[in-house]
């Protein structure tokens, strides 16, 4: 009763049902009515919420999204993770029947190659490397000039890639 007398009280008018139900509640969360108050107005407060807002918690269209969220992990479970983990399974049984393959071969001596074979080889693979590289960077270039910002009203905004189908597929294709 000491930690109280040190605060400054004020009245509310309250109709008495609701006080009774109230004081229940707050015996549930808290210590006091005070803090019960308090951590309420704190949950509205982090939460941006308002004692008014419809929450759709209630409704059969949360149902639904309920379902269907439910339906997708199952697909996701039935046409995804467990074929992932038969294909684990038959890869790791082939890297164990490789291992013994190797075991049983004997390794030859390396060919021997000249400095000059040796250069021209790196050497084409560099140029074939950087041309790629110019290749991928026109083809970045262009995708990133059809792109563009989109202003949501509604969240976030978002980029929209302004593309046809087919080049998009032929992209694909190529990568």
């Amino acid at each position: 009763m000491e930690e109280f007398s040190k605060y400054d009280f004020s009245a509310i008018n309250i109709k008495k049902k609701v006080a009774v139900r109230f004081r229940k509640f707050s015996k549930e969360i808290s210590k006091s009515n005070t803090e019960a108050l308090a951590s309420m107005l704190n949950f509205f407060d982090w939460n941006d919420l308002s004692p008014n807002d419809n929450l759709g918690v209630k409704n059969e269209r949360t149902n639904k999204r309920i379902n269907a969220v439910i339906a997708i992990l199952k697909n996701i479970e039935k046409h995804q993770t467990k074929p992932m983990a038969a294909m684990l399974q038959t890869l790791f049984k082939e890297t164990t029947n490789l291992e013994k393959e190797e075991e049983s071969f004997g390794f030859e001596t390396p060919l021997v190659t000249s400095e000059n074979e040796e250069l021209e080889y790196y050497r084409e693979g560099y140029y074939n490397l950087k041309e790629k590289y110019h290749t991928l960077k026109l083809q970045m270039d262009d995708i990133l000039s059809k792109v563009t910002y989109v202003k949501s009203n509604f969240g976030k905004g978002y980029f929209k890639l302004d593309f046809e189908k087919e080049t998009l597929e032929e992209l694909k294709k190529k990568l």
